[in-house]
């Protein structure tokens, strides 16, 4: 515990909580944007657990990272997971009630906190890494001390979510930008974007934010049609007597 008296630990530790601080904002967005449609007592604690089993993992995950993000096509993949749940962030929730759907609610924000967190992480522990420079105490304080952050962020933004719509939109394209990103720096092709097609850097997670608004605007407009025509349906056949109409 003598290097906790040094100047270096404090000044590491600061790094690490600075780096975390702009490292988080993504994944403060997810957290918001998976509980926006839960009760006011449910957000809360999708909000607590989710956030907190977030960062034990990318406690985790930042001991195996640097060996984990050598693997070719891993981000890849983590890239496509990310857009899939962006997409599915934009959509329409199911009105149902009772108390099962909302258990099933809540399970549900809960593990898209945690699969959304675990694919943006592979990048962020790194840089955690880095500023820990080893040293485990560290690694466990900065990221333990930074769990108010993300809960104080993901509490804001379900504030201002309610406010202006249009954030949720705008969270889902930051979500589609960080996928964009991730797939182009993927060890499997990194050299030869960096090499021959640069401007992917810049193109990719440009597509990414804006394929992530256009399919999910447009499977949400889709599945509202369904719920509207849906009605009409039962109605025409109650009228014309067919058979199983009630």
């Amino acid at each position: 515990m003598a290097e906790v008296m040094t100047p270096q630990f404090w000044a590491a530790l600061m790094a690490i909580i600075g780096v975390n601080i702009v490292l988080s904002g993504d994944n403060a967005v997810v957290i918001a944007l998976a509980a926006r449609s839960l009760p006011p007592h449910q957000q809360k604690q999708a909000i607590l657990w989710g956030s907190g089993a977030a960062i034990v993992m990318r406690i985790v995950l930042t001991i195996v990272a640097v060996e984990l993000l050598r693997l070719p096509y891993l981000k890849i993949i983590g890239s496509i997971l990310l857009l899939w749940i962006a997409v599915q962030l934009l959509l329409p929730e199911d009105e149902e009630g009772g108390d099962g759907p909302a258990v099933g609610g809540l399970g549900a924000a809960i593990r898209t906190i945690l699969i959304a967190d675990l694919v943006m992480s592979l990048d962020n522990v790194i840089a955690v890494a880095a500023a820990a420079k080893g040293s485990m105490l560290l690694l466990v304080l900065g990221l333990a001390i930074s769990i108010p952050l993300v809960i104080f962020g993901s509490t804001m933004l379900l504030k201002v979510m309610e406010r202006f719509p249009v954030i949720i939109t705008l969270g889902a394209a930051l979500l589609g930008w960080v996928s964009g990103d991730m797939a182009v720096t993927d060890p499997a092709i990194k050299d030869w974007v960096d090499a021959n097609a640069a401007w992917l850097h810049t193109a990719a997670p440009a597509a990414g934010a804006a394929g992530v608004v256009a399919v999910g605007k447009w499977l949400a407009s889709r599945a509202e049609s369904q719920h509207k025509e849906g009605p009409e349906v039962d109605l025409a056949k109650a009228g014309s007597g067919e058979p199983g109409a009630k």
